[in-house]
């Protein structure tokens, strides 16, 4: 096992499988639950990993407010991205591994699910120990996780210049019924109309611009410059302005193109842009090097991880040590990065049995609100392991 962290929460991770999910607290706030959706055990995080996260995630906001990093991302990006709608993005995800040498920042997203779900989580769990009761939860309490959620709403709705409320909001994503996590999309529906604002989840193709009652839209698309047929009402309301997107192309340039990654891990690149020593340190030890896919590399994949430049999640992200020459080919003739490889710290949920383990932060304004984790097997995360999902962080 790779060590998640010393002492106490070391031995936690590897030893305590007490169920924390109480399924008579979790039914009445979520009636269908998918399966592999929630983990039965939480994940112990250190203090010292907790501030460390914060701090790589403070350095990341540092570099992407520069003129000059907006410059060179902005100018390789879609031309929908060089709009600026005054909002930043909702949810964004900052991604780690809790290394064996500290959490390692794996990937952003601007588009992350789950955190209305980790909320439900978080409320639905009991402490089997007073140890454990003591524990922290997040950096908001998870009774006041709703609230905070809806305010930056407000906020968005306001940076776009707006005043008051959105009158009608609508959750949007390709058929969004058949999304694994629909039932998110539902309580956000339900969360907007207990704060007075109308709400529905429409798939785009219900979207027509022009006269209409949506002045917000919670944008749960993967096509991330809103390039698709399907979505050109969407992207002609949020270019003239017509309705608040939030997540937007922008921020997804700013932040979670994979490129940005190289990057932020090029020391000179950094000194020539006068980042301040403290945040180029905690980026070039908190971010795996990340580097432009190049035919040399292939002797080098076996500590390598591959990802595509605007993929999401894990889909078609290789490991180097798993290689086919076919997939190097397409990986070649592709748009990827490589990454150097960080392991997973795991979970112990039975004697003998273990999970990989993942950490989310979900950031908004630079600010993190939660942190989560993803229990999976495999060599990317998923949401398709038994006894594993998402599970609540509790922290020294």
């Amino acid at each position: 096992m790779v060590r998640a962290g010393g002492g106490v929460i070391d031995a936690l991770n590897r030893d305590c499988f007490c169920s924390t999910l109480d399924q008579a607290r979790l039914q009445p706030l979520l009636d269908d639950v998918p399966p592999n959706l929630f983990a039965e055990l939480p994940v112990f995080v250190s203090r010292a990993q907790v501030d460390a996260m914060a701090r790589v995630i403070a350095a990341v906001e540092e570099v992407v407010a520069l003129p000059a990093y907006r410059d060179v991302v902005l100018a390789r990006a879609p031309e929908v991205a060089r709009f600026d709608p005054g909002a930043l993005g909702v949810f964004s995800g900052y991604d780690f591994h809790l290394g064996a040498e500290g959490p390692r920042l794996i990937e952003i997203n601007t588009n992350a699910g789950g955190a209305l779900l980790n909320a439900v989580l978080g409320r639905a769990q009991r402490a089997c120990c007073p140890e454990m009761e003591a524990m922290a939860r997040g950096p908001i309490p998870v009774e006041e996780l709703e609230q905070a959620f809806f305010d930056m709403f407000v906020a968005e709705w306001r940076r776009a210049g707006r005043s008051g409320l959105p009158r009608r909001v609508a959750i949007v994503d390709d058929a969004p019924e058949a999304q694994f996590l629909y039932p998110e999309f539902v309580l956000f529906a339900e969360l907007f109309r207990r704060f007075g604002v109308e709400a529905a989840v429409l798939p785009p193709e219900k979207l027509a611009f022009g006269e209409g009652g949506i002045d917000l839209v919670y944008n749960r698309l993967t096509d991330f410059s809103l390039e698709a047929p399907a979505h050109a009402a969407l992207r002609a309301a949020y270019l003239a302005g017509a309705a608040v997107v939030t997540p937007h192309p922008r921020a997804h340039a700013l932040y979670a193109d994979k490129r940005n990654l190289v990057l932020l891990t090029d020391e000179a690149q950094l000194r020539a842009w006068q980042v301040n020593d403290t945040a180029m340190r905690t980026l070039l030890a908190g971010i795996p090097r990340t580097r432009p896919v190049t035919e040399e590399l292939w002797a080098e994949r076996r500590r390598l991880f591959f990802k595509p430049a605007a993929g999401h999640g894990s889909r078609a992200a290789y490991r180097g040590d798993k290689l086919t020459r076919r997939v190097w080919g397409e990986i070649l003739s592709g748009e990827y990065v490589a990454q150097d490889f960080v392991p997973p710290s795991e979970r112990g949920i039975a004697a003998g049995t273990s999970l990989k383990v993942d950490v989310r932060n979900y950031v908004y304004a630079g600010n993190v609100q939660l942190l989560a984790a993803r229990l999976y097997q495999g060599q990317t995360t998923n949401m398709r392991t038994p006894g594993g999902g998402f599970a609540p962080v509790l922290t020294s």
